[in-house]
C-alpha cells in the first residue's frame, strides 16, 4: 500500500482531464489517480495522471485525500457513494445525477455525508459572476423587473476534433442533451434570484443534429412574487451566446459571460463598463473552485454549492421536462427529490 497522499478522478473525458491536469499544478505533492468511468482500459499517457486504478475499490486501498466525479451523469450518485462511504470528499461534477428516480437509491448515503459532497457548478467562480451577484445585492438597478437568459452554441463545435455525436452531450443514455448539459444557467438562477414557485417549458429535438436528445429549450421561471425568466438554451447557435439580462427599476444590467463582462444601461444613452476582464483565463474558475473544495475535504470549510443546491437544479430540470411533456405550467414544489 502507497503512503504517499492521492487525488482520484473518476473518469477519463476532457473534464476529468482538466481536473487531472488542475491537481497537479495546485498540489504538485501528490500523486494523481484515474480510474475509467466505462471499465475501459486507460493509459497514463492518455489522461496524463500518475497511477491507473482498475476500479474505485482497488484505489480505496490507497490514502485517497479526496475525489473528483466526472463520470457521465447517470453514474454520478452510484460513484460518490461509494467514495463518501469510505469517508473520502467529492467534488460530483454538474448534473449531480441524471434524474431524481436515480438519484433517490443513494440518497441517505449522501444525505449523511453533506460535509464532503461539493457541486461542481465552476461557474459561480468567474469573476464576473461573483461581481454580478454583489451588484444585484447592492440593487444596483434598483428592484427587479424581468430576467432573460439566453445560452447556446453549435454542438459540433463544442470539441471539433472529435464527433459530437459520440459525445456525452449528444446521447440519451449518457445524460446529455440541452437540459442536463447546460444546467449551469440554471443553477445560477437560483443563486441568484433563489427558488421558484412555477415553470413553463416547450422542448424540441429538431433532428438537425442527428441526436437523440434535446437541442433546443425555452422556459417561463415565476417566483412567488410573480417575478419572471425567461430561460433559452440550444445546442443551435452558430455564434455562441451566454449572456443574463437583469431589466431593473433603475436600468438595465447585461452580464456577457463569454467576454467575461457586465454593462449598465441607464438609459438610451448610458451605457457603462462595470466589470471587463475579455482576457480572463476561463480555467482560472475551475482552479478557484478546486482550491476551495481542498479546504472543504480537509475539513476547514462548508461546502460552497452542496448537494442541496445540485438536487434544486435537478428538481428544477425534472419539472422542466414534465413540463414540456403535458405542455402545463407544473409546480416546481410538487417534484419530490
Amino acid at each position: 500500500m502507497s503512503e504517499q497522499f492521492t487525488c482520484l478522478v473518476v473518469g477519463s473525458g476532457s473534464i476529468a482531464k482538466r481536473h487531472i491536469s488542475n491537481i497537479k499544478m495546485l498540489f504538485a505533492s501528490v500523486r494523481v489517480g484515474c480510474v475509467s468511468a466505462s471499465g475501459r482500459t486507460l493509459s497514463i499517457d492518455e489522461v496524463g495522471c500518475d497511477i491507473i486504478y482498475s476500479s474505485i475499490d482497488a484505489a480505496l486501498q490507497d490514502k485517497l485525500l479526496f475525489a473528483i466525479i466526472a463520470s457521465p451523469a447517470p453514474w454520478h450518485v452510484e460513484h460518490a457513494a461509494r467514495l463518501v462511504c469510505a469517508k473520502v470528499p467529492v467534488l460530483i461534477e454538474k448534473p449531480v445525477s441524471d434524474s431524481l428516480q436515480r438519484l433517490s437509491a443513494y440518497r441517505d448515503v449522501l444525505t449523511n455525508n453533506l460535509d464532503r459532497i461539493e457541486i461542481a457548478y465552476n461557474l459561480r467562480f468567474m469573476s464576473s459572476a461573483i461581481r454580478f451577484k454583489a451588484l444585484l445585492e447592492e440593487a444596483a438597478v434598483g428592484e427587479v423587473r424581468s430576467v432573460a437568459v439566453d445560452v447556446g452554441q453549435f454542438l459540433p463545435d463544442w470539441r471539433p476534433a472529435s464527433d459530437y455525436r459520440k459525445n456525452v452531450s449528444a446521447r440519451h443514455e449518457l445524460g446529455g442533451g440541452v437540459l442536463l448539459e447546460l444546467s449551469h444557467e440554471l443553477d445560477y438562477l437560483g443563486w441568484l434570484f433563489g427558488s421558484f414557485k412555477t415553470v413553463y417549458c416547450v422542448t424540441r429535438h429538431t433532428g438537425d443534429l442527428e441526436i437523440d436528445v434535446e437541442d433546443s429549450v425555452d422556459a417561463l421561471l415565476v417566483r412567488d412574487d410573480h417575478l419572471v425568466v425567461n430561460v433559452h438554451m440550444d445546442f443551435l447557435q452558430r455564434a455562441p451566446v451566454r449572456i443574463c439580462k437583469v431589466v431593473g427599476q433603475l436600468g438595465t444590467l447585461y452580464w456577457d459571460i463569454l467576454n467575461n463582462s457586465i454593462i449598465l444601461h441607464t438609459d438610451r444613452n448610458q451605457r457603462q463598463v462595470l466589470f471587463e476582464s475579455p482576457d480572463y483565463d476561463r480555467n482560472n474558475m475551475y482552479l478557484d473552485q478546486l482550491r476551495h473544495f481542498a479546504i472543504v475535504a480537509a475539513g476547514l470549510a462548508a461546502p460552497a454549492i452542496g448537494l442541496k443546491d445540485g438536487l434544486a437544479a435537478l428538481r428544477l430540470i425534472e419539472a422542466m421536462k414534465m413540463s414540456a411533456s403535458t405542455g402545463q405550467v407544473v409546480n416546481i414544489g410538487d417534484i419530490q427529490a
